[in-house]
């Protein structure tokens, strides 16, 4: 159950939509019980694949939608038609929309900081984000990760103690990408609850200290990274890669209970519940062919692998 002492606290949410045509006219329930709670001064992931919900449960956990069931609380209030004290304290960045394209940067986040009682330092914040290399440019004719970073600078100018942000990584390049790293973790360690939603799930591993995923409108696991994939790695089930000479063939009798395959030309894969006799043996085989591997790696499975159990390999 989540929290009641966490910053945002989503207990038993409902929501359905329509009647739609695409559903013979029916109601359909998007969400269906979702639990979620992030606590001050943590990141908290919101994973699931397209359609599970993650969009309409920030879109109620913000005040965008009036749940049908459940309840919401952020900093103890309910989002929905909330006081402009409780918006004061919340950052929401969207991952589309939200910016008027007619507007130029620079003029934009001044007016949005002019809401705020003590704002960022827009100087510094501009400069962190590269906002002035394009500050004069109309939005519509910037880039995706340009617009992002500007959603961003948008959502933290109010110093909130409460950040929404929806894919706040996408379409940047590799530099942008490690900089809003360092300001999540920054935002972390000033104390502010961040809850994040994410298709990258490598951001998540890095950034989460807590990730919930959503499988049909429902809240089907959560816990640390740690957590999370150790719970899947019990049986031992692990994957050792190694790169050498192409085409060799374990003889018959060695490492039977390993799944042994080449998918690619000199690159090997041992799958399977690896010991440490396994090791011993598979070394011995290398030399024995003659074959001194560039490149050895195992590792728990990924919360990449834990997403794929839960929700599949197949697009939605």
């Amino acid at each position: 159950m989540p929290s009641s002492s966490a910053a945002v606290v989503v207990d038993g949410l409902v929501k359905s939509f329509g009647p739609l045509a695409a559903f013979d006219g029916k109601m359909v329930r998007v969400l269906d019980g979702v639990q979620l709670s992030a606590a001050a001064g943590q990141v908290t992931a919101l994973l699931g694949a397209n359609g599970a919900g993650k969009t309409t449960t920030l879109e109620c956990a913000q005040g965008l939608q009036r749940p049908d069931g459940g309840s919401v609380r952020i900093l103890g209030s309910n989002p929905y038609r909330a006081s402009p004290d409780l918006r004061a304290r919340v950052g929401v960045m969207l991952q589309e929309g939200g910016l008027p394209p007619a507007a130029k940067p620079l003029a934009l986040l001044r007016h949005v900081a002019a809401m705020y009682a003590h704002p960022l330092d827009i100087r510094d914040l501009t400069e962190r984000l590269g906002i002035g290399s394009y500050a004069a440019t109309n939005i519509r004719r910037l880039s995706g990760g340009q617009k992002q970073r500007l959603a961003l600078a948008c959502a933290m100018v109010g110093r909130p103690e409460v950040l929404f942000l929806d894919e706040p990584s996408a379409g940047l390049d590799p530099q942008s990408r490690t900089m809003v790293f360092d300001l999540i973790n920054e935002l972390r360690a000033d104390g502010v609850a961040v809850v994040l939603t994410t298709h990258l799930l490598d951001d998540a591993q890095r950034l989460a200290d807590h990730v919930y995923i959503i499988e049909a409108g429902k809240t089907v696991a959560h816990g640390t990274v740690a957590e999370l994939t150790s719970e899947r790695s019990a049986d031992g089930m692990r994957e050792l890669h190694f790169d050498t000479t192409p085409g060799l063939r374990l003889p018959a009798g060695i490492l039977p209970h390993l799944r042994f395959s080449e998918p690619i030309p000199g690159k090997y894969i041992l799958a399977g519940q690896l010991t440490a006799a396994d090791l011993a043996a598979l070394a011995t085989w290398w030399e024995t062919c003659g074959a001194m591997p560039i490149a050895i790696s195992m590792a728990p499975r990924s919360l990449e692998d834990v997403f794929f159990d839960i929700s599949g390999r197949s697009i939605r």
